[in-house]
């Protein structure tokens, strides 16, 4: 693909709703540096999180120490890839040294941890330079945290979803080029649908989850978010890999640039989902407009494939095997890793304390049989070789996102997936998204046809109108 010159934006604004690649091909360009990037962040920051409330800690000083050392490097020759003096967003569960690690909990507000995550590590040496710890959904569960609800750029009166709220809110807003995220179940993909963002959930075990909060050790998974799928694509180039810190870490082949063409891949596509209505339990005639309104989005994702030449084949997902009760394993997984909070009373202080939120689930799977659990993993393995079966034709698949139990299922697989921007509904100006999902380890393939879908639509370039403050209704 033939790059164009670089070109600076006419204005500071055009210039932070730049991509990764473009803003890369401006610094070696010297048409634009990275302390000026960095200054440019930071003040977005300033002006616009008191509104989306989307950094829990905002890293000036060392932002501008590491975007001083990309000038000085990319002056002397020395490159250290396309993430170089790039200003980007850390999801509060990653580890930073010397920063605040708030898990976005009430009782770990104070926390620092001792070790250094390894995809902070990794994107460091890329020479890229953060400038927020990102809000996080209290313990990863939601966009509520302690210092408040992280909101939706598109509409500030709506909360930005979770639990990678702040990483979609900041990326969304263009106060960062990219952000790490993390998803156990959905927490990449409902952020990006709700900001309009791009997000990869990687293949379990692709990226190293070391010195990052574990919630369920084996379904958390550590991806990028950005604006476009390409950004996610070198992002994901620089974090993946077996990390020797991380016991469930692998290789894999490489994912950009795409190995395979669109003429070498056959696509499914998940047709009782794309059938099947949307909203059939939504209460009311705005409910179940909005939901007609993106069901049709989503058939005309697959008109745009077609007409890129896609070679389009219906898939099923699994049915033999249960899915629902398989969610289990989180809830057992999580009240593990939390069991101390509930033990020492912790749990009381945390922000959200309904019925269905974190507490009362912790509490619920300290009462899972070990039985249960052993079983419903068992039941896991039978699902992963069903889920094999079902896509032995293809390379990888589109399905609506959140269509049936897609989510739920291919978290537990640990299948990979990309979700991007697939409309804007005309009644409020938010957008909605479609997910391509790949096979294990099916990174490239799956970015590939992701950008190409990407680039015949021009959902992922357009920006939403921020205000200076919340509405008073707000």
């Amino acid at each position: 693909r033939r790059e164009r010159p670089a070109a600076r934006p006419a204005s500071d604004e055009e210039l932070a709703f730049a991509t990764v690649a473009e803003l890369g091909r401006l610094l070696r360009a010297r048409k634009v540096s990275s302390t000026e990037l960095t200054r440019l962040s930071l003040a977005r920051l300033a002006k616009y999180d008191p509104v989306l409330q989307c950094a829990v800690t905002v890293t000036g000083e060392l932002a501008l120490a590491q975007a001083r050392r990309a000038d000085e490097e990319l002056a002397a020759g020395k490159d250290r890839g396309p993430l170089h003096g790039i200003p980007w967003g850390a999801k509060d569960l990653i580890a930073v040294p010397g920063h605040r690690t708030t898990w976005g909990s009430v009782p770990y507000r104070e926390q620092v941890r001792p070790e250094t995550a390894t995809v902070y590590r990794k994107l460091e040496e890329a020479g890229a330079v953060l400038v927020a710890k990102t809000s996080v959904g209290e313990l990863a569960w939601g966009d509520v945290w302690f210092g408040g609800r992280t909101r939706n750029p598109w509409k500030v009166d709506q909360g930005s979803s979770g639990s990678s709220a702040g990483s979609a809110s900041a990326a969304a807003a263009g106060l960062v080029a990219f952000a790490i995220g993390t998803e156990t179940l959905g927490s990449i993909v409902s952020p990006c649908t709700r900001c309009g963002t791009t997000g990869l959930r990687p293949t379990f075990g692709r990226v190293s989850r070391h010195g990052v909060m574990s919630l369920s050790f084996s379904m958390d998974k550590v991806g990028p978010i950005a604006r476009t799928v390409e950004d996610c694509a070198l992002v994901f180039s620089a974090i993946a890999g077996k990390d020797p810190l991380d016991p469930v870490s692998v290789d894999g082949p490489p994912a950009w640039p795409a190995r395979r063409g669109l003429s070498d891949l056959t696509i499914g596509f998940v047709e009782e989902l794309f059938q099947e209505e949307r909203g059939k339990d939504a209460k009311s005639d705005e409910e179940k407009a909005r939901a007609a309104e993106w069901r049709a989005f989503d058939l005309r994702t697959l008109d745009v494939l077609r007409g890129l030449g896609a070679r389009l084949v219906p898939v099923k997902l699994p049915s033999r095997t249960p899915i629902a009760p398989l969610s289990l394993v989180l809830t057992a997984e999580a009240a593990a890793e939390f069991d101390e909070l509930v033990l020492d009373g912790r749990v009381k202080t945390m922000v959200r304390q309904t019925a269905d939120a974190w507490p009362n689930v912790f509490r619920q799977g300290r009462l899972v049989p070990a039985v249960d659990y052993l079983r419903a993993q068992r039941v896991r393995t039978l699902l992963m070789r069903e889920t094999e079966e079902c896509l032995a034709g293809v390379d990888l698949f589109v399905a609506p996102t959140y269509g049936g139990r897609s989510l739920l299922l291919t978290n537990l697989t640990g299948h990979p997936s990309v979700v991007v921007p697939n409309g804007f509904r005309l009644s409020d100006g938010t957008p909605t998204s479609v997910t391509f999902t790949g096979k294990l380890f099916g990174e490239s393939d799956l970015l590939a046809v992701a950008d190409l879908y990407q680039r015949a639509t021009d959902f992922h370039v357009r920006r939403p109108r921020l205000p200076d403050a919340l509405p008073a209704n707000g």
